[in-house]
């Protein structure tokens, strides 16, 4: 029996191409175009691509797409082309992608070699020691969303650790608020009563400010460490959301460098 339980960070696709058409993977101008033509096929977004030729002959090369990347490198000798396909989202159509390199590469033979999830999530965060390899009863989804509802959980909490925010703004009550009405709005969510914000300055270990806002479907709570300049985000609910939208709206609005993620399904 098949299980979607869990989510992956990516799927990684390795292709084999057998019988290539010599003249066209002894050019890296043509293969690129044929990765490129693939990456559009595939509804993927081109941000850059390289592709380099070997002396006397070979051609390896990358196609980087927004959602992650395509990569092949050919050995025209035995008129071979290796590819990967890598993606972090379920909206790339994989076998479009390589309908398109095999007409384009002149490939006689097309084997997939493997379909890996890579990056599995767990309720205790990145698995270490779990099955990458797809098969009938080991599947992942790229969706939390997909996740949230196959699983029938009640309610989602995502805890959020945004690093080297802006100093003024995790120091001001007013940007805090602003944040959480403006998190809010985002989120599809209505507030219950005012957000508050509760300034802890007698430790210099723990000060800065604590804020809780009731929502419609449970709870939105932080930390602003002045110690670390960071922002600890939690926010639950029993109506889905997107975890990443928070994170990359947190992360924009502090002006902050980065952030970690962990998000719980709670049943």
């Amino acid at each position: 029996m098949s299980r979607e339980s869990e989510y992956a960070l990516s799927r990684h696709m390795t292709v084999e191409f057998y019988d290539c058409d010599p003249h066209v993977i002894t050019d890296p101008e043509r293969v690129e175009k044929v990765f490129l033509a693939a990456a559009e096929a595939s509804g993927a977004h081109v941000l850059n691509s390289y592709f380099h030729p070997f002396e006397p002959q070979g051609v390896s090369g990358m196609v980087i797409i927004s959602e992650s990347h395509f990569a092949v490198h050919a050995w025209p000798e035995h008129d071979y082309a290796a590819v990967d396909l890598f993606t972090c989202t379920e909206s790339i159509d994989l076998k479009k992608a390589v309908a398109t390199i095999k007409k384009g590469l002149g490939a006689e033979e097309t084997v997939v070699s493997s379909l890996m999830n890579r990056g599995i999530i767990s309720n205790n965060g990145v698995e270490r020691m779990v099955p990458v390899c797809e098969d009938r009863v080991h599947t992942h989804t790229l969706s939390w969303k997909r996740r949230f509802e196959k699983s029938d959980a009640w309610g989602l909490l995502s805890s959020l650790d945004i690093y080297k925010c802006s100093p003024e703004k995790i120091r001001d009550a007013d940007a805090v608020k602003e944040f959480v009405a403006k998190l809010c709005e985002k989120l599809g969510m209505k507030r219950y009563g005012e957000c508050e914000v509760v300034n802890f300055g007698e430790d210099e270990r723990i000060a800065g400010f604590s804020m809780t806002q009731l929502i419609e479907t449970s709870l939105i709570s932080g930390h602003f460490a002045n110690a670390t300049n960071a922002a600890y985000l939690d926010v639950f609910s029993c109506k889905y959301y997107e975890p990443r939208r928070i994170a990359e709206f947190a992360v924009s609005f502090f002006e902050a460098s980065h952030y970690k993620m962990q998000v719980t399904l709670r049943r």
